[in-house]
């Protein structure tokens, strides 16, 4: 009984034994497994987020590279590095610079491409970044259909002579570029002011901004809007229904820009290729689009044309947008700071 009993104990001992060594092997085996998936994964894990950054990196390069307004930079620093030097162009500059940030609290500035498209640009960024809405007059009419109301209805066929910036040439296709370039305008600032959230606005203008056959449209649409406001002007003094603004005296007054055909073929025609706006076309530009555009001609230091307003007459209700230039040519965008 006692050797049946040893026995028993034995079998049972060695069997387990054999158990513990299969399970062990078995653990073993998917200790190793899991090991080597914890690793892989890590490994994975350590080259998507490498892979993410450097894309992520990348992409931030080349928005920064493509973006026609920079992000803001300190004023008097960015005045020191543009006017060194001891000359007196290069001191009345740094003086200027200088009376901006002490009286007028401009602490920083957003540098704006230097193309013919400048002052149209820096006006419109600022109107879609500050998330202003539409003029009142758009509001009440479609902007859509002003190239057919401007060829059919008014009979003016000569828009197709009209140019889009370096593009010069464009003939019968004419109308169907200004219908997309105003589609795009209305879409734009649309989607932009409707945008509440701060933030999420000024990303939006970065993509666009960043975008150079988008916002080429959007400024050669700003130009058309221009011309039919000078047709309509026109149209409104030879019918003597109503007066008009006495900025459309100033701009028919001149010999270049007589009538409606005239100012297109002499200046709009030429803004984005070889010119930018004067005076009298930003006075227009404030009128039409309803804002207030405060400008700092810092070669105007110490006259009394150093600040400027176009139009020099406007509501109360309009916003205001700030410019700042060195030549009137090209224009940046001051930043206040209390």
């Amino acid at each position: 009984g006692r050797h049946e009993v040893w026995s028993w104990k034995t079998a049972s001992k060695e069997s387990l034994c054999l158990m513990w060594q299969k399970v062990k092997v078995q653990l073993m085996l998917s200790m190793s497994f899991l090991t080597a998936v914890f690793w892989y994964c890590r490994r994975l894990y350590s080259f998507l987020a490498q892979l993410l950054k450097r894309w992520s990196n990348y992409l931030q390069r080349k928005l920064i590279r493509n973006l026609s307004v920079l992000p803001e930079v300190d004023l008097l620093g960015y005045s020191a590095r543009e006017w060194k030097g001891e000359t007196k162009q290069a001191k009345q500059m740094r003086e200027a610079y200088e009376e901006l940030f002490r009286s007028c609290h401009i602490k920083y500035l957003r540098q704006v491409k230097r193309d013919n498209y400048s002052v149209v640009r820096a006006v419109l960024f600022q109107i879609f970044s500050q998330g202003i809405p539409f003029p009142s007059w758009m509001k009440e009419r479609d902007i859509l259909k002003l190239p057919e109301k401007l060829l059919y209805s008014q009979g003016c066929n000569w828009i197709q002579q009209y140019s889009f910036g370096p593009e010069r040439y464009t003939g019968p296709n004419a109308f169907g570029k200004l219908r997309k370039c105003m589609e795009a305008l209305k879409t734009n600032w649309a989607e932009i002011s409707a945008t509440r959230d701060h933030e999420e606005r000024g990303n939006l203008c970065n993509m666009l901004f960043s975008d150079e056959s988008k916002e080429y449209k959007l400024y050669e649409a700003i130009k058309f809007i221009m011309l039919y406001e000078v047709v309509e002007a026109y149209e409104q003094i030879k019918s003597r229904e109503e007066p008009v603004h006495n900025l459309f005296s100033l701009l028919f007054a001149r010999d270049s820009s007589s009538d409606p055909l005239s100012f297109m073929m002499n200046h709009l025609n030429s803004i984005g290729d070889s010119i930018c706006l004067d005076q009298v076309e930003l006075f227009l530009l404030g009128y039409l689009l309803q804002v207030k555009i405060r400008v700092y001609r810092l070669h105007r230091f110490n006259t009394e044309e150093f600040q400027v307003n176009y139009p020099d007459e406007y509501r109360r209700e309009w916003n205001e947008v700030s410019l700042l230039t060195e030549d009137d040519r090209y224009y940046h965008i001051p930043l206040f700071r209390t």
